[in-house]
């Protein structure tokens, strides 16, 4: 293991690390941050593999930590150990855990998604197009990890999947749920070349999402937080519901409503 210190905030890995903050510095570099205990061992369970380690022992929270970076030493990564003052300037979070991750991008595609080993099981996505808001990207990750969807597709992209606050909503799912950035016009042709039928949500849809049969091939789509889905995947759609409000508000949080889909798929499959 190559150890080295870094105690000056002029260090070149410490302008690195907050360039890496900047998609475009992502885009060009292909690299991005992992930062948190549950994310990196979430990435290193996950078989991901780490061009550096950056640690700080005083802000560890547990008694974990020091066997997940032997681990991720043996592998070949450079760990460095920082002062307390550099780790808070590289942080992303209010209170870190005192260790943080420089990793290669993985960039898969949508052919990538299928599974042989699972022809006989009914395949089950997610498509998200052009989501703004990271956190929300974040959380529907964590929603699909926790139904056991195939994949996500994220269509037409505003924020990249490796925003660190992807990273820190989706508490490390975006590790464990295969995902795609693709253009909505070949997730279209994909899906229906596959016989995946399309749901999506308009509160003009005359059926609840629980009246409807999902236990059939299917890719669940939302859009937009302010717009939702656009034009073009509302009319090729085979499926339309919408979520009852009974309040003032017209629509819920997109990741919220993707959430009360996604476990109507799975309640309706159990």
């Amino acid at each position: 293991m190559t150890e080295n210190h870094i105690s000056s905030l002029q260090n070149p890995i410490v302008k690195q690390i907050l360039h890496l903050r900047d998609r475009r510095e992502r885009d060009k570099s292909k690299l991005f941050l992992i930062e948190g205990y549950r994310e990196i061992l979430r990435a290193f369970d996950a078989g991901w593999t780490f061009d550096t380690l950056l640690i700080c022992s005083q802000l560890f929270l547990g008694s974990n930590e020091d066997a997940l970076i032997q681990k991720i030493a043996s592998c070949g990564t450079k760990v460095i150990t920082t002062v307390d003052k550099v780790f808070h300037k590289i942080s992303y979070r209010d209170r870190p855990d005192g260790l943080l991750a420089i990793a290669p991008q993985r960039t898969l595609t949508l052919n990538d998604l299928e599974n042989p080993a699972k022809e006989s099981i009914l395949p089950f996505y997610i498509v998200a197009e052009a989501i703004e808001k990271p956190g929300n990207l974040g959380t529907i990750l964590r929603s699909s990890d926790a139904v056991g969807v195939d994949g996500l597709i994220v269509c037409d992209r505003c924020t990249d999947i490796y925003n660190p606050n992807v990273v820190r909503a989706s508490v490390g799912t975006l590790f464990t749920v295969p995902t795609v950035e693709a253009q909505g016009e070949e997730t279209l042709l994909w899906l229906k070349e596959r016989g995946i039928a399309i749901l999506a949500a308009t509160p003009q849809a005359k059926h609840e999402f629980t009246q409807v049969d999902l236990v059939r091939p299917l890719a669940i789509a939302v859009g937009t937080e302010q717009l939702g889905l656009s034009e073009r995947w509302m009319q090729q759609a085979d499926l339309q519901v919408r979520i009852p409000m009974k309040g003032v508000a017209d629509s819920l949080n997109v990741a919220m409503a993707t959430t009360l889909l996604l476990y109507e798929v799975l309640r309706q499959r159990r």
